[in-house]
This record gives structure tokens, sequence and C-alpha cells, in this order.
């Protein structure tokens, strides 16, 4: 009796078993909700919807005198890769430290800490294994409308050249500008009025290449005495040539290589710029950029007081407005 007792347990317990087996487990706070839901998960295959930045490898180590060469080369190499017209201008700005770079081949910059840089077109402004960034479609918008909207502004009196973009100051550097006086020009083949003339216009050419010719003899020549009394190669610097109301008068705007004639009338009548400012000039100042030469005797101090400047050319009185330059931009 006691064994067909244990008999029908042990039946019994094998059906619950087999019940609690086929039941359905209770929700619990963690799974019970909607019927529908169902946890999601990310796949690990699903490949980045950011496109990764284009950019390039320099190659190998890139001097001052085939700096533009390369950036030239690059410039066309990538030029179908990108949805805009990439130039060099565009390609430095989207990459600053390179003007950075290249302010620091300046002479007298070199020359502070201690070192004296007698070849410039030889300093390595490019090493191999840096990268060079192209900008996405927003970011060369952004820079070629401000590059659209810049504007180089002269103040010959002031001895003063600015970058202007949108209205603003980004840059103020010193200048020299022509002599006041008339000198028969070799180069020329007739007399010269030196002065600097004022005007409104545009960037119309870059020399990449300048050859250095003296203006008085027509005689070429490749080294400068600095302000230090030590001779060196004529830097490699780009010089720049605007047109004024219709009119190429061969004004130039590039780097002197003496320092001390800044803030005067000293040259030829072109208007000479530190060499490190000449840079970074040259790359606010692509073709087609609005310029204005104005004589302008009264300006505001940093003070807001209103300051005389000394008539340098004896002209009084002529005033260029910036709202009417700036109407005319684009």
């Amino acid at each position: 009796m006691a064994m067909k007792i244990k008999s029908m347990l042990g039946v019994m317990v094998a059906l619950i078993s087999l019940t609690a087996c086929d039941k359905r487990r209770e929700p619990t706070p963690e799974t019970s909700g909607n019927s529908n839901d169902t946890m999601l998960t990310l796949p690990t295959d699903v490949a980045d919807t950011i496109p990764e930045r284009l950019f390039a490898i320099v190659p190998r180590d890139i001097p001052v005198k085939s700096y533009f060469k390369y950036l030239k080369e690059t410039a066309a190499a990538f030029d179908t890769l990108v949805p805009y017209p990439l130039s060099e201008h565009l390609l430095v700005r989207a990459n600053p430290w390179i003007i950075d770079t290249l302010e620091n081949t300046d002479y007298y910059r070199r020359k502070l800490r201690g070192e004296t840089l007698y070849r410039q077109p030889n300093e390595v402004v490019l090493h191999q294994g840096d990268t060079l960034f192209f900008p996405d479609s927003l970011s060369a918008g952004a820079l070629l409308d401000a590059m659209k909207n810049t504007l180089i502004d002269v103040n010959i009196p002031e001895y003063r050249l600015r970058i202007i973009e949108y209205g603003k100051t980004l840059h103020s550097f010193p200048i020299r500008v022509g002599k006041n006086r008339i000198r028969h020009l070799k180069l020329a083949g007739h007399d010269v009025d030196l002065r600097t003339k004022p005007g409104k216009g545009a960037v119309v050419r870059l020399n990449q290449y300048p050859i250095f010719l003296d203006p008085v003899s027509g005689k070429k020549f490749t080294h400068t005495k600095r302000d230090d009394k030590i001779t060196t190669l004529m830097p490699q610097i780009p010089w720049v040539e605007v047109e004024l109301d219709g009119q190429r008068y061969g004004q130039m705007i590039h780097p002197t290589t003496n320092p001390e004639t800044l803030e005067k009338a000293y040259s030829n009548g072109c208007v000479g710029l530190k060499e490190a400012d000449a840079w970074r000039f040259y790359y606010h100042a692509p073709l087609g950029t609005a310029v204005v030469f104005r004589y302008d005797l009264e300006v505001i101090g940093v003070s807001g007081d209103t300051i005389l400047l000394p008539d340098i050319y004896k002209w009084g009185k002529k005033t260029t407005r910036l709202r009417a330059v700036f109407r005319a931009l684009p």
C-alpha cells in the first residue's frame, strides 16, 4: 500500500513539473509593458554616416622656393574630389597654421630668437608627414564668402593697412608709402611722381616669384642689406598689384627688408609691409579682392578722440568714406 501511494505521488509531481514548464513566465517590472515593445539592439556593422575628412600628407620637406609649386599641384590633384573650386588661398585659409609658419620666416623675428636667416628661400615650411586638410562644403562656403566680403584699406598719411572683413578690422599693419617727390626712374623711362596714389579698385595680379629690379637704375639685384647691416638673399614673398579707378600705376603691396623705413614716406610709390605681415596680407587678398587707397587726415584714436595727421603730400583733406566702398562689395 505504501509503495502504491509513493508511485501516485511521483506521477503527480511529474505532472506538476510538466505544467510548470509549459506555463508562460509572469511579467516582471523589467519586462512588463506594451506587448509590442521590443528591445532595440544597434547592429555593429552599420557604417558611420559622417564622411571622413579629406586630407593630404606632405610627402617630403618643402622649402619656400618650392612651396607655391607644391600647393598648385596639390590643389589641382584634389580639385575634382571636392564640391567647390579649390585654390591655393582656400587651402591655406583652411589650414591657418601654414600662415603662422610662413610668418616665422621673417628675418627680424628670427633675429629676436638669436638666429640669422641668410637664405629664406631654402627654409622648410612644410615638413614631410605634415597633414593638409581640405574643408567640407560648409566650411569652404564660409571661407569663400568671407573672401568676397574682405576689403583692403590703406590710409596713406596714417601709414596703415587694414584687412577688413564684414566691416570689422581683422588686422592692422604699419606700412611705408611713396616719397613726396618726382624722380626719373630708368625702369619707367621717364620722370615719375613717387607719391602713392589714392583710389578704389581691386587686386589684379599676384606675383609669387618676384624679380627684383632697382627702379632708379634698372639693375637687377638678388641680395639686400638689412637694418642690422647684414647682407642676405632677398626673401621670396609674394607681391600684390592693385588697380585703382581703372588705372594700373604699378603700385605694388610687398614686403620691405628694412622695417626701419615703415611709417615713413620712403618708397618709389609702392606700399611696404613687414615680411611676416606681407604673408598674412597675401592670404587675405586673392584676385578680385576690393581695395581702397585713401588720404584721410582725420582718424579716430583708440580713446575715441579725433586725431589730425600730418599732411605728408600737402594734398589737404581728401576723404574716402568706407561705407561707399562696402556698398560696392559683392
